[in-house]
Order: C-alpha cells, then sequence, then structure tokens
C-alpha cells in the first residue's frame, strides 16, 4: 500500500521533465499510468474473500507516529474511486487542456492532491492521516487557483483554503483529544475503545471537532459556501475533486469513526439534522442558477447531504444506503460535470440561458446527461442507479420513527424534508437537462458554433454513464464484492443486504412517485414560481458574512501589526525580551520552577570577581558613550572577558572559539566603522528610560534565576554522563565538546556550516554585484 499511496507523489517529481516533451506528446498520457495501476491493484482486491489489509512503516516511532495503512472494505471504496475516477479524469483532461496551458504545474498538483486522497482513506494513525487531509486542502487550493490570471480562481481557491483548513485545524484538535484518552494513535485500536472514549469528559469536544473537520470538507451547511465558488477550477478538477473524492473526505471521515460516535445520540441528532438541512438548502439554490457547473455546485452539496444524514440516522438500511450512494454519485456527478465542460468547450458558454435546443447538434452528450440527471433525480427507472440509493433513503428516514437514538420530532420532520429535498433534486435535475439541451436554439448569443465533442472527450463519461445503467441493471456485482465489505467496515457486522428493483408498492416507493410527481409540476413551472427566491434568501446570504468576517479580519491584522511593527530595531527588541519574560516568568511561577536552593556550586575566587566587575563596568559604559570608536573597543571587553572565565573555567576550546568570534566582531565594527550612525546624547523621556531600565534588569534577572534554577533542580538525570561515557566508544575521541559538535549532533552542526557558506555566497554576490554596477558607471 506505500506504493500505492506514494506512487503518484514520485511520479509528480517526473513531469517538469515528462512535460518538455508536451508539444509532442501530451503530458496526461504519461501520468494516465499512474492512477490506472493503482485502480488495478485495488481491483484484484475486491472479491467474496476480501480480508482486510494491514501494513507499518515506521517513520517517527519515538512519538508513535508511523504510517501505518489499513485497507478494510470502506478504504477500498474511496481508493477504487479516487483511482478510477482519477484515471478517467486525467483521459478527460488530455483532450479538454491545451497543450499551450501549464500541464507541468495541473499534473503535479494533481498527483499530490491524489496521494493526500490516497493518504486519508488508508492511514491508520491519526496524525498521518491529519498530514494527508491538510495536503488535500493545499493541493486542492492550488488546483482551484489554476487559471490564477482570473480574479475568480484566486477568490475560491483562497476561500476553500481557509474554510477547509480551520476545519482541519479543529480535527487536529479532535484528534489529539482522541489520543490523550485511549493512549494510542491508531484508529482501529480506538474503535476497539469506544467506552472509553465515550464515558470520557472530553468526548463533547472531540464530537465538536471532528464535525467541524468533516462538515468543513463536504461542504455542510454553513459550511458550503466554499463549493460553488471553487467551480472556477477547470472542469476535471471539478469532476475529480467535487464528486468523487476531496468533497466525500469528510463523509469518509464520519464512516470511519462511526464505530464510535453511533453510541452517542448527539451525533444521531447532529449528523442527521446537519444533512438533512444541507440537502433541503443545496437542492433549493440549484434551482436558481444560471451556471451549468453552479447548478452542480449546489446539487452536489445536497447529495452530500443525503449521505451525511443516511450516516446520522445509524440504522443498517441507512448506513448500506449511504455507501450505496456514495459509489452511484461519484458515477453520475462526475459524468455531468464532465458533460458540463463539453457543453462550455464546445459552445464557449455554461450560461444556461444562452444554452438551450442542443440535443440535435450534441446527441451523445444530450444522450449522457440524459442518463445522469435523471439517475440523480430518482428517476424509478432499473437502469438507473440513482434511484436504488435514494429509495433506500426515503426507507431509511421512514423507518426514523422505530428508533431510540433520534427524537420524536426529528422523526417526524426528517421524512418530511427528504421529500422536500428530493423534490427539488428532481427539479434542478430537469431544469439541468432541458435547459441545456431542449427547447429554442439560440445560436446569436453563443460564442462558438456548437458541435459533438471530439470521441477522446466523450469516452470518460461513457464509461461513468455506462456504470451508472450496468449497476442499475446489476446491482448485484458491486453488492457482494465491494459494498458489504464497505458497511462490514463501518458497522462490524456481515451484511445481508441485497439490492432489487421492486420491492412492492412500498411506503418509499410512493415517495418517489410523489418526487416525481410534484417535481415534474415545479420543473414545469418553474418560471412562474422563481420569483421566490428574490424573497427567500433574497438578500440574505452566508457569502456576506464570509466577506465581511475576511474583510475585518484583514483591517484588524493590519492595524494591529501596524502598531509593532514600526521599523524600529529598539521597538522589536522591547516587544520580544517582554515578551520572553513575560511567558517565561509566568511558566516558571505557575510549576513552581524556581530554585535557588543551589548547594554544590564551586566558590567563587577573587579573579571572577574582578573580571565578572569588569564585564559589567564595560556593558554599562556602553550605553552612556557617545564615542563610536570607544564603543566598539569597551564593547569587546565584555567578550574576552568571558573568553578569560572560559579558561578559569577550563574550557579552552569555548575560549579559543570566543576570542575568534569576538576579534572578528570587533574588527568588522571597525571596517564599517564609517557607516556606523553617529552617537548623539540620549533624549528618550524619562519614561521610557525607565521601561528600557525595566526590560532589561527584569530580563537579566530571569536568565540569572533560569540558570541557577536550572542548575539546583534535578528533574531528569543529567545527559552528561552519557556524553562522558560514549564519546570514546561512539564518536572516537576523548574530546567530549568536540565529539557532541561533530557527532551526536552533527547534523546541527552541519545546517549551521551550510548556513554560514549561503550566508558566504550571499555576501559574495552582493560585492560582485555592486562591483559590476561600478563598473558600469
Amino acid at each position: 500500500m506505500l506504493t500505492a499511496v506514494f506512487l503518484p507523489l514520485i511520479f509528480a517529481l517526473l513531469i517538469p521533465l515528462l512535460s518538455k516533451w508536451k508539444d509532442k506528446i501530451h503530458t496526461g498520457w504519461f501520468v494516465l499510468i499512474v492512477p490506472f495501476t493503482v485502480f488495478v491493484y485495488l481491483v484484484t482486491k475486491t472479491g467474496k474473500d476480501f480480508a482486510p489489509i494491514r501494513e507499518t512503516y515506521q517513520w517517527i516511532p519515538s512519538l508513535n507516529i508511523n504510517f501505518d495503512f489499513y485497507l478494510d472494505g470502506l478504504g477500498l471504496l474511496f481508493g477504487l474511486l479516487i483511482s478510477g475516477i482519477g484515471t478517467l479524469v486525467v483521459l478527460y483532461s488530455i483532450f479538454y487542456l491545451h497543450k499551450s496551458e501549464q500541464l507541468a504545474h495541473f499534473y503535479v498538483y494533481l498527483l499530490m492532491f491524489m496521494t493526500a486522497m490516497f493518504g486519508v482513506v488508508f492511514s491508520d494513525n491519526v496524525y498521518v492521516l491529519y498530514t494527508f487531509w491538510e495536503l488535500t486542502s493545499l493541493s486542492s487550493f492550488l488546483l482551484i487557483g489554476f487559471w490564477n490570471h482570473r480574479k475568480g480562481s484566486r477568490y475560491g481557491a483562497l476561500k476553500s483554503m481557509l474554510i477547509t483548513v480551520f476545519g482541519g485545524l479543529s480535527l487536529l484538535g479532535g484528534l489529539i483529544l482522541l489520543h490523550l484518552v485511549t493512549g494510542t494513535t491508531s484508529i482501529q485500536a480506538m474503535i476497539e475503545q469506544k467506552e472509553v472514549i465515550i464515558q470520557s469528559p472530553y468526548f463533547g469536544w472531540i464530537l465538536a471537532f471532528v464535525f467541524l473537520g468533516a462538515f468543513t470538507k463536504s461542504a455542510q451547511f454553513p459550511f458550503h459556501i466554499w463549493l460553488p465558488d471553487a467551480m472556477e477550477a477547470p472542469t476535471p478538477v471539478s469532476a475529480y475533486l467535487h464528486s468523487a473524492t476531496m468533497v466525500k473526505a469528510g463523509i469518509f471521515l464520519i464512516a470511519r469513526f462511526l464505530p464510535i460516535f453511533v453510541l452517542s445520540e448527539w451525533f444521531m441528532i447532529v449528523t442527521s439534522t446537519v444533512g438533512i438541512v444541507t440537502l433541503c438548502i443545496g437542492s433549493y439554490m440549484a434551482v436558481r442558477q444560471t451556471d451549468l457547473k453552479g447548478i452542480l455546485a449546489y446539487s452536489t452539496i445536497s447529495q452530500l447531504g443525503m449521505i451525511m444524514a443516511m450516516l446520522g440516522y445509524g440504522t443498517s438500511t441507512a448506513i448500506f444506503a449511504a455507501v450505496f450512494h456514495i459509489l452511484n454519485h461519484a458515477t453520475f456527478k462526475g459524468s455531468l460535470f464532465m458533460v458540463a465542460g463539453i457543453v462550455d468547450h464546445e459552445t464557449g458558454t455554461r450560461d444556461i440561458r444562452k444554452l438551450g435546443g442542443l440535443m440535435t447538434l450534441m446527441p451523445i452528450t444530450a444522450t449522457l446527461a440524459l442518463f445522469g440527471t435523471f439517475s440523480m433525480a430518482g428517476v424509478p427507472l432499473p437502469f438507473l442507479n440513482g434511484f436504488y440509493s435514494k429509495e433506500m433513503f426515503f426507507q431509511a428516514s421512514l423507518d426514523l420513527s422505530g428508533t431510540s437514538s433520534i427524537t420524536e420530532v426529528l422523526a417526524i420532520v426528517i421524512p418530511i424534508l427528504a421529500v422536500v429535498g428530493s423534490i427539488f433534486t428532481f427539479v434542478y435535475s430537469m431544469y439541468l437537462f432541458f435547459g441545456t439541451f431542449r427547447g429554442e436554439y439560440k445560436e446569436q448569443e453563443l460564442p462558438k458554433k456548437p458541435h459533438e465533442a471530439p470521441i477522446g472527450m466523450l469516452i470518460s463519461p461513457i464509461i461513468l454513464i455506462t456504470g451508472v445503467v450496468v449497476i442499475g441493471l446489476y446491482a448485484q456485482l458491486v453488492n457482494e464484492p465491494l459494498l458489504a465489505h464497505t458497511y462490514e467496515a463501518i458497522t462490524g457486522e456481515i451484511s445481508n443486504k441485497t439490492i432489487s428493483y421492486w420491492h412492492g408498492f412500498i411506503p418509499a416507493f410512493q415517495l418517489s412517485l410523489l418526487v416525481v410527481g410534484v417535481g415534474t409540476v415545479l420543473a414545469m413551472t418553474r418560471k412562474r414560481w422563481s420569483s421566490i427566491y428574490n424573497v427567500l434568501p433574497g438578500s440574505l446570504s452566508l457569502n456576506r458574512v464570509y466577506d465581511w468576517l475576511v474583510d475585518r479580519t484583514e483591517k484588524y491584522s493590519m492595524k494591529i501589526t501596524n502598531t509593532y511593527m514600526t521599523g524600529s530595531l529598539k521597538t522589536y527588541a522591547q516587544l520580544l525580551l517582554s515578551a520572553i519574560f513575560i511567558i517565561s516568568a509566568a511558566i516558571l511561577f505557575l510549576t513552581n520552577g524556581i530554585n535557588l536552593e543551589a548547594t554544590d556550586l564551586a566558590p567563587i575566587t577573587i579573579a571572577e570577581l574582578l573580571i565578572v566587575g569588569m564585564m559589567a563596568f564595560a556593558a554599562i559604559a556602553t550605553v552612556f558613550t557617545n564615542s563610536r570608536i570607544a564603543a566598539i573597543l569597551i564593547l569587546g571587553v565584555v567578550g574576552y572577558g568571558l573568553s578569560i572565565l572560559f579558561v578559569l573555567y577550563r574550557a579552552p576550546d569555548l575560549a579559543l572559539t570566543q576570542l575568534i568570534v569576538e576579534t572578528v566582531t570587533v574588527a568588522l565594527f571597525l571596517l564599517a566603522f564609517m557607516h556606523l550612525p553617529e552617537l548623539r546624547k540620549r533624549t528618550e523621556p524619562l519614561r521610557t528610560r525607565a521601561l528600557n531600565a525595566t526590560i532589561a534588569i527584569s530580563f537579566g534577572a530571569l536568565m540569572t534565576i533560569v540558570a541557577i534554577s536550572s542548575f539546583a533542580s534535578k528533574w531528569f538525570e543529567p545527559i552528561s554522563q552519557y556524553f562522558l561515557e560514549t564519546s570514546k566508544s561512539l564518536g572516537g575521541g576523548k574530546n567530549v565538546v568536540n565529539v557532541i559538535l561533530v557527532d551526536m549532533r552533527g547534523l546541527d552542526t552541519l545546517f549551521e556550516i551550510a548556513v554560514l557558506a549561503l550566508a558566504a555566497l550571499g555576501i559574495y554576490g552582493m560585492i560582485k554585484l555592486r562591483g559590476n554596477s561600478k563598473e558600469a558607471k
């Protein structure tokens, strides 16, 4: 699994080289190999006899953070979607993106995102999962903002980043609490301690933090506002991120932790309520949109809300329906995004007000849209997979009245809202298809003369729509080898569910007919009642709240920053020293860390007193001198005095180092003497002088207390004994200080040398640049 996870990221390193040949062969043909290879690997794992696979690779074992990969039915389903849809998206992008685009950037971002999603769904270690989780936000930010010359792309990318990263940080808090409560970083081990987690006093916080992480990533109300703006991304990105993968990461997270949270009544109430509200708001707002991808964005929000609600129900029927709809939604929604891209590519617009009558001009595309939209609408036809999971959704909603985890009010309200949301789902599906492919053909309003798309662009949606039909006709083909294992991974129970078209004239089927009937009437009369959007939502918009928050945050951040970023080094020093003093002193006081009872200190000799007195006098004198040369020389006295102290304390290496540093420092000051500012008589008011003196004395006292307390406190075994014992055997030297620098902390020394070398190169470059400019004059 390690190879499957990191193969896209490793291959991304080769993209800059492969893209050099893009004039001869599209870069996407090379990239296509990667997701297809992973897909084939995962397909070999499907079957009735599938058993979970666990692999562990050490990363940071001292912190119990390793690459622990766990492939069960849930991870297998999402892995197949990520790799399978990823293969079709790359194939589609080959014909959608022109060779003049920045293909290297696009495919590097896409492969980075692919690795991130594989890491999320395969990780068993919570901290590794979080690392990949945030990588999905970063890579999606780059993909959404791929066309960065567009203002809308930049806005949408930043919006998605801010909201999803906010949720990601919240998720990290929940995962840390889970680790503290259970003492393990393994998700599977946490599930085994679900009773401990439920009874923990931190459980409420855990639930809230995980909710924020899942709801923001899966565009649940009220965090759904980022998804419509993300439609500024290229269509292949929308088809991949916003139908099958990234937006389902929150769904995956809830499903993964469902065995723990399902024991909580609050989890059931919050998840089902948020999900059903998201379904209704998303489907209702989709009918208002005029952009094809805007309609699909809100339709995705509604479908994600439906899946989230079913997971919140917590019943066996609801969980199986959620699993089934995850697969179904990926097939019909992925194809519809590609259809929208084809329409935009061949007509030059996505504005549905300018479209219409394209069925005769684009018959294949229209046929694909017909199957996709009717499946999304849940039309009760046996060859449309969307109907099966939609009917299960209705059945699960009706069954809530018999569960104890949902209140009586919700048991009544949720089925009603499920029907209302489904009615509007039917309306926007019909609006999308008939508004684009039927009606009046408006040739004069189209930027380009439409024609059928090239076959290369049609292959991917054809494959997805074929999946819609095959799953509808032969659902058992995916049930036993895949869906049953996914259900078992979530619930821990063996699935006995079967999928069939006809269950009799049951209430769930009656609701499906009701949705079709009422939805047809509303779709046909849409123009007559669409003015309702002027009232509800009217001027109300969560986007305005987001814009207001971002605007105010920027303004107040600027004001706060301007108060201390004054360009004054003295001000910066005051702030830094004050902050260190306040924080350190507070921690020392609160943890009882002050210990001044040092009994085994070496005796102080007269020579040491004289040297320290000389250094103190020189340090104070630098403050009052008005001569630059005197200040430099007096400052040198402090450094050389410290060297003498090192000699007295039998540290010749440190003494030599200090002598060299002090000599070089004084020499540099003298070399730059003419460029130093003139020292003037201090004219600061008494209050400023008192503040400076207070900071200086307080910080000096703090350092003294820290030094004595650290010497007097014996909280841990001193590491010096280890260095003394192993200096010869491990480092091959008797000089312990040298062994520490070269061997024990050799990497630190290496990087210090590298920093100095880089600084030297920079200085050399500036000198050469200045010399060249003088010669040019």
